[in-house]
This record gives C-alpha cells, structure tokens and sequence, in this order.
C-alpha cells in the first residue's frame, strides 16, 4: 500500500492552520499544529517563537510522532487521514483506541492482525463515518468543548467528508 502521508499532511496542515496563542488553549503557542511544548522536544533546545515554522520544518515531526505510531501506513486511504488528524490533535494512542473501538475491537493501541482483519472485512466508509462518530462524541467529553467545540465539530465533518472522498477515489 503506497503512502499517503504527504497528501494527508497538507490537509492536515489546512485544518490546523497558522501561528495561533490562544489564552485559553492548554496547548499555548501553537504553529501547524505544532505546539510549542512538541517542538523544543522535538528539536532538543528552547526556542524563541514557532512563527516561522514552515510545513517543510514540521513535516518529519508529524511522520515520527503522529504518522507512524498512529500505524498510518497500514490503513485504507482515507481512514489513515482521520485517524492521523485526529492523533495530531489529541494523541496517536487515543486516536488508533478510538478507531478500534470504533469497530468492535479490543481498544489495546497497537493495529495488530486483529484490528487489521477487522478494518479490512469491513466497509472502509462505513469505518470513516464511525470513527468520525466516535472523534465526535470525545470533543463533546471534554471540558474545554465549550470553547472550541464548535471550531472541532467543523472540522471533524470537513474531514470526514475529505476521508470519503480519499477512499472512493482509491
């Protein structure tokens, strides 16, 4: 199965959008999505401001700590675009859970031949519209919804329908 990283990434990066610092966003500084916190992790050292962050700059960030352990390579287009939008804003162990449970299977982390067989016997939109469901109900959850549930919800339903597209189009 071809990667779809790089495609799934700039629409990523659409719903993330620029430099933003938000009082009332834990996440503080953020630029593409990347917080500040994750990118002196990433980069080791303390930096001054994220504002001149370039998708070039952030692009092997998102490929080692949301891509991959969201086992992104693995999954039918357009299911790896939610599933990796979604471990972008709210972690990849969350997101890869809430897919699994999103299909009837054991919510362990890891896509293992089970949550594969699954995923593969089944309905590739039907999986999107569930998880999409399920990305759904989590924002609801949490306690800073009424800030930025609105701006979520939007999003979760663009995505989805950019998911359905991605996997009708093959």
């Amino acid at each position: 199965m071809p990667s779809n990283f790089q495609e799934c990434l700039d629409l990523v990066l659409k719903s993330e959008g620029g430099w933003v610092n938000n009082p009332s966003d834990p996440g503080g500084e953020t630029n593409l999505g990347v917080t500040k916190r994750v990118w002196i992790e990433y980069v080791g050292h303390p930096v001054e401001s994220l504002k001149k962050l370039t998708k070039e700059d952030v692009a092997p960030l998102y490929e080692l700590k949301y891509w991959r352990p969201c086992y992104c390579e693995v999954l039918p287009r357009g299911l790896d675009f939610v599933v990796f939008s979604m471990g972008v804003n709210a972690g990849p162990g969350r997101s890869v859970k809430l897919l699994q449970s999103a299909i009837g299977c054991v919510p362990d982390g890891v896509i293992g031949p089970r949550t594969r067989e699954l995923i593969s016997s089944s309905n590739g939109a039907d999986i999107i519209k569930k998880f999409s469901t399920a990305r759904r109900e989590y924002y609801q959850s949490l306690k800073t919804f009424p800030i930025f549930g609105k701006g979520w919800l939007i999003r979760v339903d663009r995505e989805e329908q950019e998911a359905l597209d991605m996997a009708k189009n093959g």
